[in-house]
């Protein structure tokens, strides 16, 4: 089996005409569902939040099969990620995709979860402690995007489960759990 450093790729990764947008409706959505599993389950474990689609992305393309996917075939798989609600666009031109493995809500949950686990109840801490603290070493939180950890503190923050304070810089803000 083929592997992307220790990401070990599908069978299919290998099949050439998964390289090429299918004409066939139903070949196409067996198609686009494995290729959105893929991109999902690649990013989630490597770590990666944002895909360009203009940009060198190491899943959109094979090396051993010499294969790469068109700029349709990459559009229309992101796109299927964002009609489902697991990728937002970032950008009016539709050039760069936020990838959601995680819903918002999801996220929203890792946090309250992470605030009981180390004890922050009525504690303050700062966002990039939640980003980059020894706390968050080895967990799904351990370099999570900004924009992401904003929008799942700010649903928190609609519910009522903390406050986030604004400091002079991004660097100190602050978030007190209301767990």
């Amino acid at each position: 089996m083929q592997k992307l450093g220790e990401f070990k790729l599908p069978h299919f990764f290998n099949y050439p005409p998964y390289f090429t947008l299918q004409p066939v409706r139903d070949t196409r959505e067996k198609q686009i569902q494995l290729w959105k599993e893929l991109i999902l389950d690649y990013c989630k474990t490597q770590k990666v939040f944002v895909i360009g689609l203009e940009e060198e992305f190491p899943l959109f393309t094979n090396t051993v099969i010499e294969r790469s996917l068109t700029f349709e075939a990459r559009e229309a798989f992101l796109l299927a990620l964002v009609s489902e609600g697991r990728a937002e666009w970032m950008d009016k031109g539709h050039r760069k995709c936020l990838i959601l493995w995680h819903r918002i809500q999801e996220w929203a949950d890792i946090l309250l979860q992470f605030a009981k686990d180390n004890g922050l109840e009525d504690g303050v801490v700062t966002i990039e402690e939640i980003r980059f603290g020894t706390e968050s070493q080895g967990t799904e939180l351990q370099g999570i995007d900004r924009t992401i950890l904003n929008r799942a503190l700010k649903l928190l923050e609609q519910k009522g489960k903390l406050v986030v304070f604004k400091g002079t810089s991004t660097d100190d803000e602050g978030i007190k759990f209301s767990v």
